[in-house]
């Protein structure tokens, strides 16, 4: 299975607890997990790495569990109890230095786990409602939180007793009516203090801690449906951003405009992520696929079918189409071909064919038509 994991530079988690990998460079999916009891209560909810070298990932699933997968050798190498199934999905999974883990969930509850212990060396109440907790790739102790009524908090793990920064609802509509916010996904603008977020309400806001403002200092829509994921690509000065319609777009962090959009979705986006390195971006959502556009002409470059709705997505820092020379399909892992094509074909091949035979005229009800155009003809006369 070592073999197998070595080759995916591409990694998913799914509805049904599977863990899976794909090597872009031969169009192959690799599934990697115990077939014999699969449950949705595995589900997989967030995936980051273990390690700077990116020879682990830590899978974060439903039932409150932490799993440590090992690229090397292929295989699950540790499970840790970070939390009850009541507090709710994972939101966010961090790795911190050390052994430490930062976990967050639904409920609010952000942890900070050191070691192996059971107990949480911190504990911070973020709110009710949160929809994403996302780490500062600059300044480690610092996340970011938001959810359903439950605005942008900016936190210091160093002083958790409260948020570094709280941004501040929206101004009230024209009808001074109150504007209702929920964050669905953030990032820290490399380069500055500034934090961009996308919402429910299709909006794009960035906001700046470093000044004395609160509210977004850039504000713009995108669509009419809710915005679920986004992400930062290399080039900078820019957002990738997905909605529920299967939309996904390039919008300018300057101006406040549309760049483009990338086609080729047909199901809600669930979680996007650009190449740290290169100007490509891949999604993945419910319609089961793993899409990896181009940024810079803006078409289609990959796309597997993977079989299981998609949560989560992690793309390795190397090269997409780097390959290894190891045969696939070794080690157990279960290969999945592009489109699924092979499987659908065994399935239309095993049918009946069934032909629909056309019903022939009768010799009356092929008079009756000629008769009555006689009436008809004499009628004129």
């Amino acid at each position: 299975m070592g073999d197998t994991s070595r080759l995916c530079s591409v990694w998913l988690g799914s509805e049904t607890g599977i863990l899976k990998g794909v090597s872009v460079s031969r169009k192959q999916a690799f599934n990697f997990c115990n077939t014999s009891h699969l449950s949705r209560a595995e589900e997989v909810r967030a995936l980051c790495w273990g390690d700077p070298d990116e020879s682990e990932l830590l899978l974060g699933s439903v039932d409150g569990t932490v799993k440590t997968f090992s690229i090397q050798k292929g295989v699950f190498t540790e499970t840790r109890r970070c939390g009850e199934p009541a507090e709710g999905c994972f939101t966010g999974l961090e790795k911190l230095s050390g052994s430490g883990l930062l976990t967050c969930v639904e409920t609010g509850t952000l942890r900070v786990w050191r070691d192996d212990r059971t107990e949480p060396a911190t504990e911070v109440k973020a709110g009710d409602h949160v929809s994403r907790m996302r780490q500062s790739p600059v300044n480690r102790n610092h996340v970011a939180t938001g959810g359903k009524e439950n605005g942008l908090k900016i936190w210091d793990l160093q002083k958790p007793d409260k948020p570094a920064f709280a941004a501040k609802n929206l101004r009230d509509d024209w009808l001074d009516l109150r504007r209702p916010q929920w964050v669905r996904d953030m990032a820290f603008i490399p380069d500055s203090d500034k934090v961009v977020t996308c919402t429910a309400y299709h909006q794009v806001h960035v906001f700046d801690p470093s000044t004395p403002q609160r509210r977004p200092v850039l504000e713009f829509e995108y669509g009419e449906y809710p915005l679920t994921a986004l992400s930062l690509p290399a080039a900078g000065n820019a957002v990738v951003v997905g909605n529920t319609h299967g939309h996904i777009a390039v919008l300018d962090l300057r101006k406040g405009v549309v760049r483009g959009c990338l086609k080729g979705m047909t199901g809600g986006v669930r979680a996007l992520q650009c190449h740290p390195t290169r100007p490509v971006v891949a999604s993945c959502g419910l319609d089961r696929f793993l899409r990896i556009h181009g940024l810079e002409d803006r078409k289609l470059q990959h796309k597997v079918y993977l079989k299981s709705r998609l949560n989560c997505i992690l793309l390795a820092s190397s090269h997409l189409v780097d390959g290894g020379g190891v045969a696939a399909g070794e080690g157990g892992a279960q290969d999945v071909k592009e489109e699924g094509g092979e499987e659908d074909d065994e399935v239309w091949e095993t049918m009946e064919r069934v032909e629909e035979k056309t019903k022939r005229k009768t010799t009356e009800e092929e008079e009756l038509p000629k008769t009555s155009k006689k009436k008809k003809i004499k009628g004129q006369e």
